[in-house]
């Protein structure tokens, strides 16, 4: 039984400890982030003693959540530039602590009605947005990574129906280019098929799939004695935040009959801002793609879609019995839809993001961090000393400081260590860059300007 005045007690600290960390966070005062070895962390929390002999009170959580907080990364930094992970909207974070006491696992829908409900509605308004309204299903899940893979064993099951109780044929090809997410060609091992299957696509020195290519891609795939399962493209690309050509590879696969599969994990969320939903032109033509909310729509982690254009697709994928969940009426069930049975109530947090700002409230915090990233490429063109290989289309931007020997991984563990910025960095054509994703919506000019000077430091 739960002691109520403790936790009320409890949750109103808890709450307002929170509200004073996003407030220092959003005006910089703090380093952006603090990771001490866990061996030494685990000291300073007290780990072992609370394990082993209980008894936390409310005034010990007090000192408990103070030094929690002290470590780790404040997204809400105007220095975070680091992983594609969202500075939550706090509506989103009261769906997490509404779910945290009711622990509604919705998927079985007896089990959270309303969380069901909303989810329902979620996932018809996502399917408004890309065009999949007609005849379209889909459902929410635990990331990205678990989306991808959802969607892709609906296209297993539309290319090899027997898979799932026969195993996986052995000329399946996943056809993807080099610069996917590293969760489809994870799918593909866990899928069967093997990492051998996913047939690399040619791309532009960016890494963006070249239209004219796909024909030899395809060939050499049936030289290799495969048939495509799927073809995937990026919308954006994790790496560069750049778009591939949705409209001219959904027509290619369209006039091959190969499943179009989008990953629009981060970039999905371009469809709500009016300047920048072009980039996504020809989503509409996907089987399907996946929307990651806790990227660009202020939502904590983990909230991803996974959207079909036929919603029996995304019924076909899973062909699971179990005598104490599947019986009598499954009615509103969710459960034959995802690898999750205790699911989380998902999308109470995008509806309460959707409820608190709007649609088109979301589709300017999409656009502002956009035009963040771009002024970030105009401000680091005006320095000596900095390149950047491409004009940003998202709010990614990769770029250089120094000359070809200039390390830029010490100039981001210099940055990292002093806690003053977090980037994260990567290879583009076998060239290591730093890497730049304004999540944050803290991030102005000066931030921008203080980055450039800092990095130039650290690489001097």
């Amino acid at each position: 039984m739960w002691n109520i005045d403790e936790f009320a007690g409890a949750a109103h600290h808890t709450v307002d400890t929170l509200a004073a960390y996003v407030e220092e966070s959003q005006a910089g005062l703090p380093p952006v982030l603090s990771s001490r070895p866990p061996v030494e962390l685990a000291v300073r929390l007290g780990l072992d003693r609370w394990i082993r002999e209980g008894g936390m009170t409310r005034d010990t959580y007090r000192d408990f959540l103070d030094a929690y907080l002290a470590e780790g990364t404040r997204l809400h930094h105007p220095a975070y530039l680091g992983h594609q992970v969202a500075a939550p909207f706090f509506p989103a974070a009261l769906g997490d602590f509404v779910h945290g006491a009711t622990n509604n696992p919705m998927a079985v829908y007896e089990m959270g009605a309303s969380a069901a409900t909303v989810e329902f509605a979620v996932i018809r308004w996502m399917l408004e947005r890309v065009g999949l309204a007609d005849g379209g299903g889909g459902v929410l899940t635990h990331g990205g990574s678990l989306a991808n893979l959802t969607a892709l064993l609906a296209a297993r099951a539309a290319a090899a129906p027997q898979a799932w109780v026969s195993g996986a044929p052995g000329d399946l090809a996943l056809l993807a280019p080099p610069s996917a997410h590293y969760s489809l060609t994870r799918a593909a091992a866990i899928l069967g098929l093997g990492e051998d299957a996913v047939v690399p696509l040619e791309t532009d020195p960016l890494g963006r799939i070249l239209p004219d290519r796909l024909p030899a891609a395809l060939d050499r795939a049936r030289a290799a004695g495969r048939r495509p399962m799927a073809l995937a493209a990026g919308a954006c690309a994790t790496a560069t935040g750049l778009y591939d050509d949705l409209r001219a590879v959904g027509a290619f696969c369209r006039e091959h009959g190969i499943w179009f599969h989008v990953d629009g994990a981060h970039g999905a969320s371009a469809l709500l801002s009016p300047a920048h939903r072009a980039l996504l032109d020809g989503i509409g033509t996907a089987d399907s793609i996946i929307w990651d909310a806790h990227k660009m729509l202020g939502t904590s982690s983990l909230a991803a879609a996974v959207l079909v254009r036929r919603e029996a697709d995304l019924d076909r994928a899973f062909h699971q019995e179990a005598s104490y969940l599947f019986y009598g009426d499954r009615g509103f069930d969710t459960i034959g839809r995802t690898v999750e049975c205790s699911k989380s109530e998902l999308g109470l947090k995008i509806f309460l993001n959707l409820a608190w700002h709007g649609e088109r409230g979301l589709g300017e915090h999409v656009a502002a961090r956009y035009a963040t990233a771009h002024r970030l490429w105009e401000l680091a063109a005006e320095r000596p000393g900095f390149t950047c290989p491409y004009e940003p289309e998202s709010n990614i931007l990769c770029f250089r400081y120094g000359g070809p020997d200039t390390d830029q991984t010490a100039i981001r563990g210099r940055l990292m260590d002093a806690g003053t910025f977090h980037l994260t960095s990567v290879e583009i054509g076998g060239v290591r860059h730093l890497r730049a994703t304004v999540m944050s919506p803290a991030t102005d000019d000066k931030t921008l300007a203080a980055l450039l000077d800092a990095v130039a430091r650290a690489g001097a």
